[in-house]
């Protein structure tokens, strides 16, 4: 896989109306994982896309109601099967963090890119997402080199007082273990 000006080439294109410009000079050097299913659990269909698109039937399901003046994106979504959509330029900011704030800075969609895995806090992810991740995150990482292994956190970390995920299925070592930091290591 890989990344051309913000783009993964070989990811779907579904573009999201919900995100914006970064403020100016904001140097991307955060890298957020996420899980979302809806409703949650289930993994069929398409309500992530549509949510992500603004164009979720919110009466189709009663978790939905809650959702309804929520505008959210991620710049990607990694299904169980490991296929990505990919919704906002990674140049761009996705609406994805919320409140937020990573080591005293605030407003972490200022200058992150958010990944979100089909999934929840109750079960394990897949093999074909865990190496999709880790396809896109190297080169995510060659991409932005601001953003160390350090500043790989999930939303929990992010929001810990309001999010969970990507939960205690997701396995930070097999993860972090797969990814390349080359020469970088002699930085961290």
């Amino acid at each position: 896989m890989k990344q051309k000006n913000g783009i993964v080439t070989a990811a779907k294109q579904l573009a999201s109306s919900h995100w914006d410009n970064r403020p100016d000079n904001t140097d991307i050097s955060l890298l957020v994982i996420h899980n979302i299913s809806l409703p949650a659990g289930d993994f069929s269909g398409h309500n992530v896309e549509d949510f992500f698109t603004g164009q979720l039937n919110y009466k189709t399901h009663p978790s939905f109601l809650e959702l309804e003046n929520l505008r959210v994106s991620s710049h990607l979504y990694i299904r169980r099967n490991g296929s990505c959509i990919q919704f906002v330029n990674f140049e761009k900011r996705a609406w994805h963090a919320g409140v937020s704030n990573f080591q005293g800075r605030e407003n972490c969609n200022d200058f992150s890119i958010g990944i979100e895995l089909e999934g929840t806090d109750d079960c394990d992810f897949t093999n074909e997402q865990y190496h999709q991740l880790a396809d896109v995150s190297r080169q995510i990482l060659k991409a932005y080199p601001k953003i160390r292994p350090e500043n790989i956190c999930g939303h929990s970390d992010i929001a810990p007082s309001r999010k969970t995920d990507p939960g205690p299925h997701f396995d930070w070592g097999r993860y972090l273990n797969s990814l390349d930091f080359g020469d970088r290591q002699n930085d961290i």
